[in-house]
């Protein structure tokens, strides 16, 4: 028999095709771990809503509000939202992470990235916020799921974070009643509180993680 074909191409031997198909590409795990991005936009998106929920600055009309759902929609949206597709690939499909408490982060990360579009834009058209009180309920679970990971991994500071998270939500719920404003008042200052706070301790996780990988200090251990 030729060793070409009609077509004047090459015979390949029966089955090569399916074995180059259920060839699998084998890449070395990843120390660069993108968390420092998620934990950034994170933070800035708190510290932009923390000082106007506390403080009440600055005052929210219509053009602030544009300004501060814009924020939230680039900042904690898409920073996070980037971050959790990036750790899901890695853990899933390309095998260059392997640190099983990184699955609960990209589950994190994903989540609250696309919540944060979604708060964004309600706030940037003036919509009604009474609805993230239900919202709060299953990001309150959420979060108190991270603490219980992170605790248990041993990883003390991201689980740090999971309580701020934690006290967000649980503000958030009370915060949201505006058609009750002896819950929603009292509830929106203790929310700027927790904003504010969480988000210091963000832009503190930032420093330290991206310290730790690029010059290899030793803040998170």
């Amino acid at each position: 028999m030729s060793q070409y074909d009609r077509f004047g191409e090459i015979r390949r031997p029966q089955g090569v095709e399916m074995s180059l198909a259920q060839s699998v590409v084998s890449l070395p795990v990843s120390p660069f771990v993108p968390i420092a991005v998620g934990f950034f936009g994170l933070g800035t998106g708190y510290l932009i809503y923390g000082p106007q929920e506390l403080f009440g600055y600055p005052k929210r009309d219509p053009k602030v509000d544009f300004s501060t759902g814009m924020w939230g929609i680039w900042m904690p949206g898409f920073m996070q939202f980037v971050t959790g597709v990036y750790l899901f690939l890695g853990l899933t499909l390309f095998g260059t992470l392997k640190a099983l408490p990184l699955y609960m982060a990209a589950l994190a990360f994903t989540a609250y990235g696309v919540h944060w579009f979604a708060l964004g834009w309600n706030r940037l058209h003036g919509g009604d916020p009474r609805p993230n009180v239900g919202m709060s309920v299953p990001f309150l679970l959420i979060s108190i799921l991270g603490i219980i990971v992170f605790f248990k991994a041993g990883d003390h500071p991201v689980g740090g974070v999971f309580i701020g998270l934690t006290c967000v939500y649980l503000c958030e719920f009370f915060a949201n009643m505006k058609d009750v404003p002896r819950f929603a008042s009292p509830g929106e200052k203790a929310l700027g509180f927790f904003h504010i706070g969480t988000g210091l301790w963000l832009m503190y996780l930032t420093w330290a993680v991206t310290l730790d990988t690029a010059l290899k200090w030793t803040l998170l251990t």
